[in-house]
């Protein structure tokens, strides 16, 4: 369905949180649809696909993560941007929701103006220049309409993080990248994810790259860049 304005999905069950992020988001001239389940969520997106969904960790039915997992398994919405909203402040929660596809984190309680500089920078980052042509490195392909990673011909298994760090890579080819510039450019200005997050991200993603690791180049005292130099 095709919608003038941009549709934004709620996926929230304490009626105050929904009146605030609903009046923020109209004030921002997007369009809210609030649901309050996960299983209202699901019945909502198999109707239409909205620009975005706001979804929270915590809800009545099942864990938003659940939900999350469920949206990123299924390839008509598997670049479906989604901004977790939680009460979980650690670490390992923010590592946990990232690697099962969030792409950007609000901690409760949040401001009306952080909700909408988030929404505006994962818009932006979600915009056209997301390609849908086949990208390759070496022996590396990566398809993003199937969201799927070839080397030599062979599929191969890859984490959602690492799948997002491997195409900003082989979207910007010989070209470094600190630290923070990759935690900004793939998962948004994360303020509360630490810059070792995207060693360990680094770590893996070469591991899942097996003999073709040696692409993902470390520059030190700099940070990483994708080469085949």
């Amino acid at each position: 369905m095709a919608l003038d304005k941009t549709s934004i999905l709620v996926v929230e069950d304490e009626p105050s949180i929904v009146a605030l992020v609903s009046f923020t988001l109209k004030e921002a001239g997007w369009s809210p649809v609030a649901v309050g389940s996960v299983s209202e969520a699901w019945d909502f997106l198999q109707q239409r696909t909205p620009q975005m969904v706001l979804l929270d960790w915590m809800l009545p039915d099942q864990s938003g993560l659940r939900l999350l997992s469920r949206i990123r398994s299924d390839r008509q919405f598997s670049e479906l941007p989604v901004i977790m909203l939680t009460a979980k402040s650690m670490e390992e929660d923010k590592i946990a929701g990232l690697d099962t596809g969030a792409d950007d984190y609000i901690t409760k309680p949040f401001s009306p103006r952080e909700l909408t500089a988030r929404i505006k920078a994962l818009l932006r980052r979600k915009a056209p220049e997301h390609a849908q042509s086949l990208m390759t490195a070496g022996p590396v392909t990566l398809d993003p309409v199937s969201c799927t990673v070839m080397l030599n011909g062979q599929k191969i298994d890859i984490g959602h993080a690492e799948y997002k760090l491997l195409k900003f890579f082989l979207a910007h080819p010989e070209r470094v990248f600190s630290r923070s510039q990759l935690l900004d450019k793939v998962w948004g200005d994360h303020v509360v994810i630490e810059e070792r997050t995207v060693d360990v991200h680094v770590l893996r993603l070469r591991k899942a790259l097996k003999e073709a690791e040696t692409l993902i180049r470390t520059v030190r005292s700099v940070g990483y860049m994708l080469s085949e130099k």
